[in-house]
């Protein structure tokens, strides 16, 4: 079931970012959860392949990695060696894939939640982060890649190579998954933004129709916070203080110039005008 909480003020804030269990064999404490960050509450769980290519997702996905990886080689003379590879470096340009975006980091959520391409419409509507537990969706899959968790010491957290030793393609994945399992996977580190994001992806089967139906039906830890229209700005400006912004979550001059046109973003120029 997901479970809907609004987040009313800065101090409730701290059922996000403080979110830990005590781990009695490391005496120390960790985190199971990720998080994704919508700018726009009402939006839906979808890929961008879903959105790209509608019912033909399935039909076109092998022609959109294969053609993907024919230009993507000059970049990555690895990128021909599995279609997982070719899905995370597709991702991170704007690939239409079936991988869906998370954080391990609550507050790198938070920023996409209260970040848009118009500032204008930072007060239209509310925002939300979705909160996931990675051993509770982990616990619904298959035996044979709960047994590949348990061989490497009994972790919560599948890689792309785990993958590919046990010889799965996306093909394979889907016959196994169908509508009721899927992965939760750490990428390499391809580039500067999977670290700084400190990205995981959601691996959605092909025959998943709607993700949010999954994990009403068969998860009980899912929440869904929502940051009402009003305490956007407010969230926005904390952030910034504590240095989550464009300029950590994308590397480089791009990231920086995106920060620098929202630090000067005037709200309302009559107002600004009269001070």
């Amino acid at each position: 079931m997901i479970k809907n909480i609004w987040i009313r003020d800065l101090s409730e804030l701290m059922q996000i970012i403080s979110e830990q269990q005590y781990r009695e064999d490391l005496g120390r404490y960790r985190n199971q959860y990720i998080y994704r960050g919508m700018s726009d509450s009402a939006f839906h769980l979808e890929t961008s392949l879903y959105r790209n290519c509608k019912d033909l997702k399935k039909t076109l996905e092998p022609a959109i990695l294969k053609n993907f990886a024919k230009y993507a080689v000059i970049e990555d003379p690895l990128i021909g060696q599995s279609p997982w590879r070719q899905m995370i470096l597709g991702q991170h340009h704007g690939l239409p894939t079936r991988l869906l975006d998370f954080s391990h980091s609550a507050t790198v959520a938070l920023n996409f939640s209260v970040t848009e391409a118009n500032l204008d419409e930072m007060e239209s509507h509310d925002s939300m982060v979705l909160r996931i537990d990675m051993a509770e969706l982990h616990s619904l899959l298959p035996e044979k890649y709960r047994e590949v968790l348990r061989r490497n010491n009994n972790s919560t957290i599948f890689t792309f190579e785990m993958l590919n030793e046990m010889g799965e393609t996306p093909e394979s994945y889907d016959i196994d998954m169908g509508d009721q399992a899927m992965l939760v996977i750490e990428p390499p580190s391809l580039d500067a933004r999977i670290v700084n994001q400190y990205s995981f992806f959601a691996v959605i089967p092909s025959d998943m129709q709607d993700i949010e139906t999954f994990l009403n039906e068969h998860t009980e830890n899912t929440v869904k916070y929502i940051i009402p229209k009003e305490l956007r700005w407010r969230v926005r400006d904390m952030l910034d203080q504590l240095n989550i912004s464009e300029r950590i979550v994308y590397p480089g001059l791009d990231g920086m110039s995106r920060w620098i046109a929202r630090h000067y973003y005037v709200k309302n120029p009559k107002e600004a005008l009269k001070e």
